[in-house]
């Protein structure tokens, strides 16, 4: 299954038993044709609804809002402000976004339920930890992390000099690892604050997936780089291994199993690789180049989304 979008897809989520696709120009699709005008410009980024029903996005036009087939509701709106960055979780049923400094949370079964954490510097990612219970914010200087639902606070600051773009916990809640702008990631072991260096990457990291508990799979490099989390210490004082190394081109963008190890890696020519990291198996399941891939995700039976920087989008068999 295939579509011609002709606009970048922003991201790529399940609903319910559907693909959803979330477009630069405000869409969001669905796999069954349904379609809605979610914002007045681009979406910038989009999570799935904790309530496992729809899609919550944010976009230019500054509305953060939900989406259900042909219906949106706009759960907040900052006028004149960019929302780009978004977080969810169903553990706890809330929603955080973030818009220039300002980080806010929302409880999805409390209307007037609302935090607003600021910080020095623009807020550029989200997540919470496994729990739902803490906000992590990351920001230039490091990372912030939040009791979610407490309003008077001051977060810890997990500090590490320069611009941190992209945040994802470890499956048990014991790590914090940044992406950052200088093409490395950080992390933190959250229980002493002891800092990791994650380096040796030509290119930025803009996608990360933990496979199970043990691996953490990254892209921003020829193959995919695996970093090794089985024990107390984590990656600290270890070495990463790098899958299906190709000079020719760099991975984009990762995806894998929810709860599993397979994992699917889409390329800056278009092309899409499923892999197994314990056979180290891999297969090509998209080999027609093109657009950079620019959203992908593994879905429930066995499925593969993907989509481009041109707006093209698919999906297949997930493979291996």
């Amino acid at each position: 299954m295939q579509f011609a979008f002709d606009v970048q897809v922003t991201d790529i989520l399940a609903d319910g038993g559907q693909v959803a696709f979330a477009l630069g120009d405000g869409r969001v699709t669905w796999e069954d044709g349904q379609s809605v005008q979610a914002h007045d410009g681009a979406v910038l980024c989009a999570v799935a609804h904790p309530s496992g029903s729809g899609v919550v996005s944010g976009g230019d036009d500054g509305r953060l809002v939900w989406s259900r087939g042909a219906e949106t509701e706009t759960l907040d709106e900052i006028p004149g402000r960019w929302i780009d960055a978004v977080a969810a979780t169903t553990e706890s049923g809330l929603i955080a976004y973030a818009a220039g400094r300002e980080a806010r949370v929302l409880d999805v079964k409390t209307s007037d339920f609302k935090r607003t954490f600021r910080h020095e510097a623009s807020v550029a990612a989200l997540a919470f930890d496994p729990r739902g219970r803490r906000l992590a914010a990351a920001t230039y200087g490091g990372a912030a992390l939040w009791y979610a639902r407490i309003a008077d606070q001051k977060p810890v600051m997990l500090r590490w000099a320069g611009s941190h773009i992209g945040l994802i916990f470890s499956p048990d809640g014991k790590f914090l690892i940044s992406s950052m702008q200088e093409s490395a990631l950080h992390g933190w072991r959250l229980a002493d604050a002891k800092d990791m260096r994650m380096g040796g990457y030509p290119t930025k990291v803009r996608s990360m997936v933990f496979l199970g508990a043990n691996w953490l799979a990254t892209s921003g490099a020829n193959g995919a780089v695996l970093w090794p989390f089985a024990g107390a210490n984590g990656p600290i004082g270890k070495q990463a291994s790098e899958l299906g190394w190709d000079e020719s081109a760099r991975i984009t963008r990762l995806a894998g199993e929810s709860g599993g190890h397979r994992f699917a890696a889409g390329l800056d020519d278009g092309r899409i690789w499923t892999c197994d990291p314990a056979t180290e198996k891999r297969a090509v399941v998209k080999a027609e180049t093109g657009a950079a891939i620019s959203a992908l995700a593994v879905l429930d039976g066995d499925r593969l989304a993907w989509g481009d920087e041109a707006g093209g989008a698919g999906v297949l068999a997930l493979g291996v």
